[in-house]
């Protein structure tokens, strides 16, 4: 059974920031943000926005990377009782103001690097609900060396891009926000059925639309993960190892976790997984503002042993790939996840090869809070199954019929639990088409559940690729060929054919310069039934993806 304590995520943050005042919360680009701080600076921003004549539920969009202005803003947001609408920062001005329109947010919270974003956007498809904009710059929140990293990005990288906005939008400075007097935000009334989020999902399918999250999913969800996480007794664990405490009269000094927040904030893994477990847990997150620059992610990683990692499959396997992944400690390593896309198992056994840490592997979804479900950590191997469900959720399988499919066939996974959402914003329609009538959401992915209860994730069903009336899994087909040792990632994808419908055509990164498509063939021959094999294999310096790391089929095709 299920326990949710906290009435909202408000009462939740409240508590967090109290108990946990003088344990670091973030680390970023070197400056440590304790709860207090965060509670301060949060506090400060919260009792702006409840001064503002906002409407009661109104929306209000955060547009940052990972600095520390983002868990801030969050935070600030959630304790005024407004709704959040997370947005990427790397939206061109067509998506952003689809997602702006929809949401239709009345304050925006900003890094300045993408203002020109925002003009282009406001200029083509004008934002009518837009009243507010308050601007950041990256090193807003690092004191003195801030101030040299925001002469250093706008005068000498030239990353800040001219903008200028309508006269009659309201323009304000994150940093005189901050110098206003710190007043006490009025605590407002909110329930667990009252909307926290609007996560905006389906963008590579189709037209984006936002999860109705309300504080009770979120909350939820949060519990359910640190019941599988079991955070307090991994410092425990870790309090023991260091002899932290040598007498009884002194207690258990506590080990502080350290998370790396490497997945972007307004990904709703990260969202959950990092900042919300975090805040509930005590733990600090490590924010990595730009993995993609591996160099100084594995900097960074240098810097403070890190004892929880989660993220996905791309970002895991350019990390092994890299020529200094060797200086890193991983020695204080006790929970790496991967979720966002499958983990190959190749990737997993490098990982665990490298850092000592099994891979353990997890699967959600933005309206699901989004997990549904893990491995459990207990596993010492990996199991290419996303585990079992997480406590409080029903797992249902559904066949072509929309019936319960029969046991050991695959089916449609329909989750059913306290972290699914409530619908989508705006759009009725699809919210009943996306629910069955006894209340399990489907997912559109295809799985299947072993005789242990594991759940394995097959495909989506949007990504499946039909042969002469056989089913082709593109995952299965990655699997294999990332299985060979030249290749570095593969993508699979369905072409038409005018003999079979489809035909698999495969994309391929490679890891050693000498691998032929000959070598790939014979490979996949040895490995692959007739249908399987890729018809066309093509040769790729890089795969298109999503900032997440996701690997973006649609693209492909």
């Amino acid at each position: 059974m299920l326990l949710v304590v906290a009435a909202s995520l408000i009462t939740l943050i409240d508590a967090s920031l109290k108990r946990f005042a003088d344990r670091p919360a973030y680390c970023c680009l070197g400056k440590v943000l304790t709860f207090q701080d965060l509670d301060q600076a949060s506090g400060r921003l919260a009792a702006w926005l409840s001064a503002q004549g906002l409407s009661e539920d109104a929306r209000v969009a955060v547009m940052m990377p990972n600095i520390l202005q983002n868990p801030i803003a969050i935070t600030a947001i959630l304790r005024s009782g407004f709704v959040v609408v997370n947005i990427n920062p790397l939206y061109t001005p067509r998506e952003l103001a689809h997602q702006l329109n929809d949401a239709g947010p009345e304050v925006i919270l900003m890094l300045e690097n993408f203002g020109h974003v925002l003009q282009q956007a406001i200029e083509a498809y004008g934002l009518p609900d837009l009243k507010m904009v308050v601007m950041t710059e990256i090193g807003d929140s690092l004191g003195l060396k801030g101030r040299l990293i925001n002469g250093l990005v706008r005068y000498v990288k030239r990353m800040v891009p001219a903008w200028r906005l309508p006269s009659g939008l309201k323009l304000l400075r994150w940093r005189s926000l901050m110098a206003t007097a710190a007043t006490p935000p009025t605590r407002p009334d909110r329930a667990a059925n009252d909307l926290a989020f609007l996560q905006y999902t389906g963008g590579t399918t189709g037209v984006a639309k936002g999860a109705m999250l309300t504080h009770g999913n979120i909350l939820a969800n949060i519990e359910q993960c640190a019941s599988w996480l079991e955070p307090e007794k991994i410092e425990a664990e870790l309090a023991t190892e260091k002899a932290a405490a040598k007498a009884a009269d002194k207690g258990a000094e506590t080990t502080t976790l350290t998370m790396v927040c490497a997945l972007p904030l307004y990904h709703i893994f990260s969202l959950t997984a990092c900042m919300m477990l975090g805040l509930k847990s005590g733990f600090c997150n490590l924010l990595i503002p730009n993995p993609r620059d591996l160099k100084a992610t594995i900097k960074t990683l240098r810097q403070q042993p890190v004892h929880l990692f989660p993220g996905v499959n791309t970002l895991f396997n350019a990390l092994l790939n890299h020529p200094d992944i060797g200086t890193v400690d991983f020695s204080a390593l006790r929970v790496t996840v991967g979720g966002g896309m499958a983990v190959t198992a190749s990737v997993a056994e490098r990982w665990k090869a490298t850092t000592g840490c099994p891979m353990l592997e997890g699967y959600g979804l933005s309206e699901t809070s989004p997990v549904v479900a893990a491995t459990p950590r207990s596993l010492t191997n990996f199991t290419a199954s996303v585990g079992l469900a997480m406590p409080g959720t029903e797992l249902l399988l559904l066949n072509e019929q929309g019936e319960p499919a029969a046991e050991g066939e695959t089916g449609e996974i329909a989750v059913r639990g306290p972290q699914v959402t409530q619908g989508y914003w705006r759009h009725p329609e699809e919210t009943k088409a996306a629910f069955t009538s006894e209340g399990f959401f489907k997912t559109g992915d295809l799985g299947r559940i072993d005789e242990k209860g594991y759940l394995h994730i097959l495909d989506s069903k949007k990504d499946m690729i039909l042969v002469s009336g056989f089913n082709v899994y593109p995952s299965e087909v990655e699997q294999v060929v990332c299985a060979l040792p030249g290749v570095s990632e593969a993508a699979a994808i369905g072409i038409p054919d005018p003999d079979a419908g489809e035909a698999v055509k495969l994309f391929v990164v490679k890891r050693d310069p000498m691998l032929t498509e000959d070598m790939v063939r014979r490979h996949c021959i040895s490995q692959l039934t007739n249908y399987k094999r890729p018809r066309v294999i093509e040769f790729r310096p890089d795969l298109p993806k999503t900032n997440v790391g996701k690997v973006l089929r649609r693209a492909l095709r």
